[in-house]
């Protein structure tokens, strides 16, 4: 599709302490003993999208995950490890790459985005319509938008309390309206609301995180923009509004309407847009910016912000919080299991004590061995894990090497890789952090456990 892919990854994640560390950032994180950005790459691969761009935060980071896309990736994909400092946002991480970006069009993805979605259905949308933009919008889930990142644990009620507004026109191709974290009781402007009639107001989409952009839009913004740091809330918002008027319309300031003249203006302009929104679905509805509101002819004309809207029945998700951490690996041994590899639940040469019992939607890595009479459900085991006797785990995440004594009770918890249970430990809704050691006897509820750091 002569489509240039940059795969924004991350690195280490506020929301997601304490499970991402220096040795485990982000893009490693597992979700069924795989890492996150697996699930990414292989469909990407799978649309046979294989020139790459993988961003990550920091020299580190690069290093990690560029060896371990080697290993794994090794002759089916083509891909470049960039690095570029922490906290920059999408957008910033856009402009610092930018030099390298010379395809006529730019495929975006989060390397957090567990889906099922094919990138290639966006692109050939996007390319369809000769698009500036293409966003794809998917259902939101169960649990929430979860865009600022709930974590487990003490968090673990709270909700959000804040939607995304996207207006879309009558055929639900094209984007005319986008506001995110918008709080329940927030106003909407009077123009939006008088186009109730051609546009469709919807707060049960949100956006993936997968964008197309023809090029030549997308680094005129990141240029001109330069305090954009965000694609989702800075420059995807700009060109939908952008597309909604004239050149006379984006480069003239709003002023008071202090006498009739600049009334019959501002009715002008109202008529304008409400010109553009009634006839969003028409194939010529970018034609119709050639004129402007008082009737002179103009000869540039708008870009197109176009969507594609999954299946309801697909699956998407993003990786952003503790508590999609939780969802995403439960989902994806249970209802979801088609994004699993081909691989057995029951990783090759485990060793299971007398009386165990594995329930069904579990997963126990390669290497790891359980004591008698334990029992799993709901729950990931990683690899090489030395499980006690009479060990129960449900609706847990166990990483790597992880050493869990007799007599524990773990649920809805994530234990870290090296972590160490002493015997009879007992924990609901905790996330111990990689290395820690949780003493013989000990139990906690909702708590976050550890190393500090020196």
């Amino acid at each position: 599709m002569d489509f240039q892919v940059v795969v924004l990854a991350g690195g280490n994640s506020k929301n997601l302490t304490p499970l991402v560390s220096k040795e485990l950032p982000k893009p490693l994180l597992p979700v069924a003993n795989c890492p996150v950005l697996n699930y990414v790459l292989h469909q990407l691969e799978q649309s046979n999208l294989k020139d790459l761009i993988v961003v990550v935060e920091g020299e580190d980071t690069a290093l990690l995950v560029g060896a371990w896309i080697s290993g794994t990736f090794i002759d089916r994909l083509h891909v470049e490890i960039a690095a570029v400092p922490e906290d920059i946002g999408t957008a910033g991480a856009l402009r610092a790459i930018s030099h390298h970006l010379t395809a006529k069009d730019i495929l975006v993805v989060s390397g957090d985005l567990v889906s099922d979605v094919p990138p290639g259905a966006l692109a050939a949308t996007h390319r369809r319509h000769d698009a500036a933009v293409t966003t794809m919008l998917c259902s939101i889930p169960v649990s929430g938008p979860l865009e600022s990142g709930s974590s487990g644990g003490k968090d673990k009620a709270k909700k959000l309390g804040r939607y995304n507004i996207i207006g879309l026109d009558p055929s639900k191709q094209f984007l005319l309206h986008i506001a995110t974290e918008i709080e329940k009781d927030a106003r909407i402007s009077k123009r939006i609301l008088h186009a109730v009639g051609q546009m469709e107001m919807r707060s049960d989409l949100m956006d993936a995180h997968m964008y197309a952009f023809k090029r030549s839009v997308l680094q005129e913004v990141l240029d001109i923009k330069d305090t954009f740091q965000s694609l989702k809330e800075d420059v995807l918002p700009y060109l939908v509004r952008s597309q909604l008027k004239s050149e006379a319309l984006l480069n003239r300031t709003p002023q008071g309407e202090e006498n009739s003249n600049e009334k019959v203006s501002s009715q002008n302009n109202q008529a304008f847009i409400s010109r553009i929104l009634a006839n969003a679905s028409t194939p010529s509805f970018h034609g119709l910016y050639s004129e402007n509101p008082d009737g002179s002819s103009s000869t540039r004309k708008t870009h197109k912000c176009c969507v594609y809207i999954a299946s309801s029945s697909s699956y998407c998700v993003r990786l952003n919080s503790i508590q999609a951490f939780m969802d995403i690996n439960r989902d994806v041994t249970g209802d979801a299991d088609h994004l699993l590899s081909p691989n057995n639940i029951i990783g090759p040469s485990p060793k299971l004590g007398t009386k165990t019992t594995v329930g069904p939607n579990c997963r126990l890595g390669e290497g790891s061995e359980m004591g008698d009479k334990c029992q799993v459900k709901r729950s990931i085991i990683g690899r090489h894990c030395r499980i006690g006797s009479h060990v129960k785990a449900v609706n847990s995440v166990v990483m790597n090497h992880v050493t869990i004594g007799d007599g524990c009770i773990i649920q809805g918890s994530v234990i870290c890789s090296n972590v160490q249970l002493q015997e009879r430990v007992v924990l609901k809704d905790c996330q111990v952090g990689a290395g820690f050691v949780v003493t013989a006897g000990s139990e906690y509820k909702a708590e976050s456990l550890a190393k500090k750091e020196k």
